[in-house]
């Protein structure tokens, strides 16, 4: 049997596992894996290293299959290489319990680098991925031992194209170099309403160009020799590469191919044995493996051991050559963290003045910086208003990969989703930051960082309307309630300088999931505590208690100072009195009953919380709420507070009646 006719088998192999699959779920996408099967067997037979029996080997390439809603091609390769996935599992498709749900999702299949689906999620990690790599070959890569050195690949499809995320995140890396980044476009010219034509005439070649990316064409996406080419090519340039790959999607059907019909849906018993018959494919039995195309793809396995033992041993030498570089390169590639670094968290003292937490937060930053070299971030376009500059560090330019600081324009869709990559691909701790009302702009990464448990940091300033002047556009009113909607995502509102410290603390030491900052403009008082800052990773603590307390105000951020002052005058008028600090309602939610209980006691009903924004959700601690149910107002941020309720008579007013 001839080479070719294996190559053929092999690659028609990807196309019927996958269709089967969608047909056996009667859900599904068959139309990107039956366009892409040749592209997606070049890579992965000629270029991607990789180890199938040990999926995070840091010496791997990544790949990432943005298009995600053709997940039965990852699947199908995943199973045919040798991963922990069998092929019942492919038989379960999108089925409850199993492996393969139907969009990849990072951290439940072995395999999967990255959840992708919500178009142009992946092009933009990929972005996230080559950033870090980068970042930490400047770092550790010597003459002669290039350690870290992987490639990024990705299968992109007319719909990430099409998304902003992606228009950014191809912007930005083309602006970086990033080189190594090497992404197959599908060019089928379909998306579900039916020909792109109808929304989608832009030239893309000359667009990515525009970007600073190399572009590559290859006329006919099922000519493996071409694509290898171009790929070759695209690894041999300094630039990130777009390899166009002119597709038919539904290849082989012959009344569905190149049709919209052939996207979203399965093909139907019937036009899938015509697909076969077209393609010389058995009808039965379904999910057809040739046994020596089987032993082709498995030959992956002892391959990708062979190249994992072949890094191993390039990595010993380096330890050997290169030792403190060796032993830090590790730590950071375990994932650990300094011994000692949280020694360098620092305190502040109390003062009636304060700061703004923006401030505080930028203090932070700097403290832990020098003993925590893997923190590394920026702002869009605002790190002086966010406070995120890493002093004495350079920025992260295509001259300077080193650096830890990030520019990453007015580019907040990308910024979330970078920011996703470069936490998975490991080695950093990355941190990005704007202002909290343009937190909607990254919605869609910080929900897959919270869905897939990627450990990054979102930071958001001018946290309420208490940034003032600037308006409503720019005051986030309901921004905080829909942020803590999302499960898994923790959000940290800290109210003075001491509790930001900490929410850094709890930010850095949270390994399993993204974590929210949210800051303040405006200056708030340090607070004399009687408590150990600590308890802001129990998410609420009492921050102080006037008597015996038959009255609980509760709020985070700035309406802590509020509240606290309030509680003076109540006591003065002799009220007990207990102020709650509620940094996180998720980290309080996590505490047992009994701590619960000791901060919000049962039998004290008299309950009132302050928040600067919409209140949903305080019910379920507070019997009555100050909050702002409208948009806020152009005007320095104390006639805004004062207007709007957020005065010390008014919180006295409001717990005297309840």
């Amino acid at each position: 049997m001839t080479t070719q006719n294996l190559q053929t088998r092999a690659i028609n192999t990807l196309r019927f596992l996958s269709a089967d699959g969608v047909q056996k779920a009667n859900s599904g996408h068959p139309g990107l894996p039956m366009g892409t099967a040749a592209m997606a067997y070049t890579i992965w037979t000629r270029h991607l290293r990789h180890n199938p029996r040990n999926p995070k080997w840091m010496g791997r390439d990544r790949f990432i299959l943005s298009g995600g809603h053709g997940s039965m091609l990852l699947y199908s390769l995943l199973h045919l290489t040798g991963y922990d996935l069998s092929l019942d599992e492919l038989k379960n498709f999108r089925q409850w319990g199993s492996l393969t749900p139907g969009h990849p999702e990072y951290g439940l299949t072995p395999g999967v680098e990255v959840t992708t689906g919500p178009l142009g999620q992946g092009f933009a990690n990929g972005v996230g991925m080559a950033i870090a790599a980068s970042h930490l070959a400047a770092n550790f890569n010597q003459r002669g031992h290039e350690i870290i050195d992987p490639f990024i690949y990705a299968i992109v499809t007319d719909g990430d194209l099409m998304e902003g995320v992606a228009s950014e995140a191809a912007s930005l890396a083309g602006h970086l170099s990033l080189g190594r980044l090497i992404y197959l476009y599908d060019d089928n010219h379909i998306s579900i309403d039916g020909s792109t034509d109808l929304a989608f005439t832009e030239d893309r070649a000359v667009r990515f160009r525009s970007y600073g990316w190399q572009v590559l064409r290859v006329e006919d996406g099922n000519d493996v020799d071409a694509i290898d080419k171009a790929i070759q090519e695209a690894k041999a340039e300094a630039r990130p590469s777009l390899i166009m790959c002119r597709t038919t999607i539904g290849f082989g059907a012959p009344n569905r191919q190149g049709t919209s019909k052939a996207h979203g849906e399965p093909l139907g018993d019937e036009e899938l044995n015509a697909a076969k018959d077209n393609l010389g494919w058995p009808k039965e039995p379904r999910f057809f493996i040739p046994d020596d195309v089987l032993e082709f793809y498995r030959a992956a396995v002892e391959k990708g051991r062979e190249r994992e033992f072949d890094w191993k041993m390039r990595f010993d030498a380096y330890k050997r050559i290169h030792p403190a570089l060796g032993v830090e390169l590790q730590r950071r590639l375990d994932g650990k963290l300094p011994t000692d670094w949280e020694s360098t968290v620092p305190t502040f003292p109390a003062d009636a003045k304060g700061m703004g937490t923006r401030v505080a937060s930028g203090k932070t930053i700097n403290a832990v910086a020098p003993g925590l070299p893997e923190l590394i971030g920026g702002s869009a376009d605002l790190a002086p208003s966010n406070n995120t500059k890493i002093d004495g560090s350079p920025a992260f330019q295509k001259e300077s990969y080193g650096g830890r600081n990030f520019h990453f324009g007015v580019r907040e869709h990308a910024m979330g989703s970078i920011l996703n990559g470069m936490a998975v691909f490991g080695g950093v701790i990355p941190y990005g930051a704007t202002f909290l009302v343009f937190a909607d702009y990254m919605r869609p990464a910080i929900r897959l960082a919270a869905l897939s448990h990627y450990p990054s940091i979102f930071i958001f300033t001018h946290d309420s309307v208490g940034l003032g002047e600037d308006g409503p556009t720019h005051q986030p009113i309901e921004q905080l309630t829909s942020l803590r909607l999302i499960p898994n995502l923790v959000v940290l509102r800290p109210a003075d300088a001491n509790e930001t410290a900490e929410a850094w603390r709890v930010a850095i030491s949270r390994r399993n999931g993204p974590t929210v900052l949210t800051l303040t403009r405006q200056n708030v008082p340090t607070f004399e505590r009687s408590t150990a800052t600590a308890d802001v990773a129990k998410g609420a603590y009492v921050l102080k208690d006037f008597g015996t307390p038959e009255i609980i105000l509760m709020a985070s951020g700035s309406e802590v100072g509020l509240i606290y002052e309030a509680a003076q005058k109540l006591a003065d008028e002799g009220k007990g009195v207990r102020v709650v600090s509620f940094p996180s309602w998720e980290l309080f939610e996590k505490q047992d009953e009994a701590y619960r209980e000791s901060v919000l006691p049962k039998n004290i009903q008299k309950r009132l919380a302050v928040e600067a924004g919409a209140g949903m959700g305080w019910d379920r601690y507070a019997r009555s709420i100050i909050s702002i149910e409208r948009y806020g107002a152009s005007a320095p941020a104390k006639i805004i507070f004062e207007k709007l309720g957020f005065t010390v008579e008014n919180v006295v007013a409001k717990a005297k009646g309840l």
